[in-house]
């Protein structure tokens, strides 16, 4: 009495991580996601290690939560992996308000962002 089960929505030679909850604007994280599309896993991995971005670190993990995801879940070759899409979404942004001179405040926005890699393994040609 269950529903059946969905379709898988990537292609056989995909694997994808989700980061959700990133506490910084879609914009700053969009600069760093803009730098790693198209790139070769490992070299992706370095341009994020040596990142003087605060928010490389975290962008990292979700690639080798993506890296980990096509070798075990879809068995994967790693050395022949890409990162094919990395895109940035808008979550909720938090509302705070701060004193300021003669009695008025000012309003402090506090995004949050989602973060989503797909991986594709690339195929030989001959």
């Amino acid at each position: 009495m269950s529903k059946t089960a969905r379709p898988r929505g990537l292609a056989d030679n995909e694997a994808q991580a989700i980061g959700r909850m990133i506490r910084i604007s879609p914009q700053k994280l969009n600069l760093v996601a803009g730098g790693i599309r198209g790139m070769h896993v490992e070299k992706a991995l370095a341009e994020l290690s040596f990142s003087h971005r605060r928010i490389a670190g975290d962008v990292k993990k979700v690639l080798q939560s993506a890296i980990a995801n096509a070798e075990n879940n879809h068995g994967l070759d790693m050395d022949s992996l890409y990162v094919k899409e990395a895109s940035v979404g808008k979550a909720l942004v938090i509302k705070r308000f701060h004193p300021r001179a003669r009695g008025r405040s000012g309003r402090v926005e506090k995004p949050f962002s989602h973060l989503t890699i797909v991986v594709r393994e690339r195929e030989e040609t001959a």
